[in-house]
């Protein structure tokens, strides 16, 4: 029998769902056909692909070995789709992207605006996850490029192209007791207040809560928020304080920030791309783009 490309994407559907019928209904084909095609490729290949003595199915070894290719060839051939149908002129095509939330809040607008005036042909499906998210969708060729931040965990196969450097200050409202201060907040007072800070699947308060225990302190938290307009929101109107990236306090008007003594970590952004994949002329142009806007922040662009 000759192996067909069907029966690696009904492969690979039936190890996503651990599940025959779950997996047939998302291929939109009857159940028994769906088996008789895996059947079909353990015939051809001559060994047992799927568990299914248990509760779920699951791959064998010799299945996750094969998976891994099957995986990486449709994902070649998704790749090589879009080359042949890749416009130079940038007249038509689609471009993916991803940013962490702290580049959704100051960066998509400026760029996803410059972009869409200089090639309006070009469908933007912009989103915004965490970092590991856009790692994965990045590897599994769901992404074209993101942009998040160097030196985080990083994922096998993910490169990471320096962009600009962005830095953490204390914000307060207008009318917190120390919105007219001129001198440094120290951290060590920072840890006798209750301050408001992002959640900690963000990596911005991954990296203060590495910088407070380095320092010794231990603030209360008073409010963890994982949205970024919420704290901004609960700052603007009351008594908390809170650490935000510079450019994110910078634009708005009912915060007021400062520095901290010793200043917070400066996290590098970057932009995300898989090795090796093919770029696009839509993507090779966004990174142009984002490149020219860090150039113009002050960054390494």
């Amino acid at each position: 029998m000759a192996l067909e490309l069907r029966h690696l994407r009904y492969l690979l559907a039936v190890a996503e769902h651990a599940n025959f019928t779950r997996a047939a209904e998302a291929l939109h084909i009857s159940q028994p056909t769906l088996s008789q095609q895996v059947k079909q490729l353990e015939k051809a290949l001559k060994v047992q692909l799927l568990d299914r003595t248990g509760r779920s199915v699951r791959l064998t070894d010799a299945g996750e070995a094969y998976a891994a290719y099957a995986r990486r060839a449709l994902q070649d051939l998704a790749a090589g789709e879009r080359a042949v149908l890749d416009v130079g002129d940038l007249s038509r095509g689609t471009l993916r992207v991803a940013m962490t939330p702290t580049f959704t809040t100051y960066l998509v607008g400026p760029l996803v605006a410059e972009f869409h005036a200089r090639h309006p042909g070009i469908q933007l499906d912009v989103r915004e996850m965490t970092q590991d998210r856009i790692e994965a969708e990045l590897l599994a060729d769901r992404l074209d490029v993101g942009i998040a931040f160097a030196g985080e965990r990083g994922a096998a196969g993910v490169e990471a192209v320096p962009l600009f450097e962005e830095a953490l200050v204390l914000v307060v409202g207008a009318g917190h007791e120390w919105a007219g201060r001129e001198t440094a907040v120290p951290v060590a007072e920072l840890g006798k207040r209750q301050l408001a800070l992002l959640s900690d699947d963000f990596a911005t308060r991954r990296q203060l809560d590495a910088y407070f225990e380095q320092h010794g302190v231990r603030p209360g938290i008073a409010v963890a928020a994982n949205s970024l307009s919420v704290l901004m929101e609960v700052v603007g109107r009351g008594g908390l304080a809170t650490v935000l990236p510079e450019p994110i306090a910078a634009g708005q008007d009912r915060l007021r920030q400062m520095p901290v003594e010793p200043a917070p970590p400066v996290r590098t952004a970057a932009l995300l791309r898989r090795e090796s994949a093919y770029l696009s002329a839509a993507a090779r142009e966004f990174e142009s783009l984002v490149r020219e806007w860090a150039r113009g922040y002050g960054g390494q662009g």
